[in-house]
């Protein structure tokens, strides 16, 4: 009589998720919402998060600057804007919001979007 033998039928009880070969998650992926996401390990997604924001808000505030100063801070006539610089402006703030936009599209293992998940009740007591 080994124990060893009842350990294994223990393991049978298990849930079958347990036995199951681990699926490979890294990579692009369609979420729950339909739109495409990329699984990533967490120090990736982490220096994702800080540098995409800091270029989005770096792009986004230095196209205001532009913008500001194409339009001598909004008080030259029509004539006198300075097209290129202020299509410059456009860009930066455009390529800023585009940065950030996309950067929302990885997530670590475990992560979930809070608006897709549809098992929570709406009570909070």
């Amino acid at each position: 009589m080994s124990r060893a033998g009842e350990n294994r039928d223990s393991d049978d009880d298990a849930p079958e998720s347990e036995h199951a070969p681990e699926a490979h998650t890294d990579g692009p992926q369609v979420g729950a919402s339909g739109r495409r996401e990329v699984v990533v390990p967490l120090r990736l997604y982490k220096t994702i998060t800080v540098f995409s924001t800091l270029f989005a808000v770096v792009g986004i505030l230095a196209g205001f600057i532009l913008l500001d100063v194409a339009t001598d801070r909004a008080q030259a006539d029509l004539a006198e804007v300075n097209i290129v610089v202020s299509l410059l402006g456009i860009g930066l703030i455009v390529l800023g919001s585009a940065t950030y936009a996309f950067s929302t599209r990885f997530r670590t293992e475990g992560m979930g979007n809070a608006k897709d998940d549809t098992d929570e009740g709406s009570d909070n007591g």
